[in-house]
Order: structure tokens, then C-alpha cells, then sequence
């Protein structure tokens, strides 16, 4: 059995098919379209949190591995078939980096981002602080994010690893959903153009999501829940 990557599109998913594209491994992509906003029916039937991303791979005793969450899909790939590729371990330099910025992206950072986005600031009535305090909080990650790029080409230092396969979406294709603008971050703007020359990259998002532009750029793109305005959830 080989591995198999069910992507869900438009969708956090999208870091598996690039994790494998980079790694150089074989997988199956196997696409799923969104109904029109969530999951289709098949798809959650994968798994018993009915979210993406989803693995499923030969479980060596005769039968099916199936894996859910976006760290340990990635964790699982790079340890079984990249033979520890993209994935530091204690062992090497650049290891504590890596294993902060692997788990900020999920643990900190792109809860932050979802939250800040459920009251925007033109809605805010200033009844609520926790809106304020979150877009507040999201905003001290872009800073932070912006200083670590500034002498640094990935979040581990020079070298590329899984902690940019997992933060690279929150950046990108998670504005669909939660519309910012980088304008104010010059050098995160320059860290996904890096991401975009990656040849990893461009293969994986054609094969997962080839009618969906990527979001490389700083204006916010609009909003994906616009573009279904009038079609039932």
C-alpha cells in the first residue's frame, strides 16, 4: 500500500502533498472539493474529527494506518518515508529552533489569527476587549515573525525544514478565510517569494489545488465565504 495524502481542498491539507513533493517520496494525492464550504460527507468519513489533513498508509501488521493533525502527519512522513529528512532532531544545530517554530505555527499562531478574525476591527463595538486583545496578539506575531526572517532565509535559520511546510499555509491559503494584509512585514513578503520559486511547491499546489491562486502577495485576497455568498452550507 502506498502512502496516501486526502487533501482536502482549500484547506491546511495542502502542507502534506508539499511535505512529500519535497521530501521526493511517492504518495497518492487523492483531492476532495469542498461541499461548498465544508467537508463533503466522504471526506469526514475518514477520520472521527472529520478534518483535514488525513494520511492513510500500510500499518506493517497487515493493515491501515490512518492519521490525522497537520504536526503529526508531517512528523509521521518525514521519520517513516524521508528517513528524518526536513525534520532536525536533538542531535543537530539548528534542532531548538526548529522545534519551536514547528509548534508555533498550530500551538500560537494560527489560533490567534482565527480568533482575531471573528470580530474584525470595523465591527467592534469596543463592548468586548478579547477582540482588541487578540487582533493585538496576532499582530505581535507578525512582528515577531517579521524579526525572525530579517537575518534568517527559514524559521530555522538557513535551511529549510518542516517548520516552514507548516507555517507557510497560515500565511497563504488560511486568508481565504481570515483575510489580512502583509503590507507592514516586508520581510515575510520576502520569505514567500522564496516559498514560491520553491520547486516543491509549485508541483504540489498544481497537483492539490490547480484552480486556486495561491496568496503570495500582501493585499488580503477576498474572502473564501464571499465567494460561496448564496449557496447552502
Amino acid at each position: 500500500m502506498v502512502l496516501t495524502v486526502h487533501h482536502l481542498q482549500v484547506s491546511q491539507s495542502e502542507r502534506i502533498p508539499w511535505l512529500c513533493e519535497e521530501l521526493g517520496i511517492s504518495y497518492e494525492l487523492k483531492n476532495y472539493q469542498r461541499a461548498p464550504a465544508l467537508a463533503p460527507p466522504e471526506y469526514k468519513a475518514l477520520h472521527w474529527t472529520g478534518s483535514a489533513p488525513v494520511i492513510t498508509d500500510d500499518d506493517g501488521k497487515g493493515g491501515v494506518l490512518t492519521l490525522a493533525e497537520s504536526g503529526a502527519c508531517v512528523q509521521y512522513i518525514c521519520e517513516k518515508h524521508g528517513g528524518g529528512k526536513l525534520f532536525p532532531t536533538a542531535s543537530h544545530p539548528l534542532y531548538t529552533d526548529f522545534l519551536y517554530w514547528f509548534h508555533w505555527t498550530n500551538g500560537t499562531f494560527t489560533p490567534t489569527i482565527g480568533r482575531a478574525a471573528m470580530v474584525p476591527a470595523d465591527k467592534d463595538d469596543g463592548s468586548n476587549p478579547m477582540p482588541a486583545f487578540f487582533r493585538q496578539k496576532r499582530d505581535d506575531g507578525f512582528r515577531g515573525l517579521d524579526a525572525r526572517l530579517q537575518d534568517n532565509d527559514w524559521l530555522a535559520g538557513n535551511e529549510f525544514t518542516a517548520a516552514d511546510v507548516m507555517l507557510v499555509f497560515s500565511l497563504t491559503t488560511f486568508r481565504y478565510f481570515s483575510p489580512f494584509d502583509l503590507s507592514a512585514y516586508p520581510n515575510i513578503l520576502a520569505y514567500l517569494q522564496r516559498v514560491s520559486v520553491r520547486e516543491g511547491y509549485q508541483r504540489a499546489m498544481k497537483k492539490a489545488d490547480p484552480e486556486m491562486k495561491p496568496v503570495l502577495g500582501a493585499e488580503a485576497p477576498e474572502s473564501f465565504f464571499k465567494q460561496i455568498k448564496g449557496s447552502a452550507l
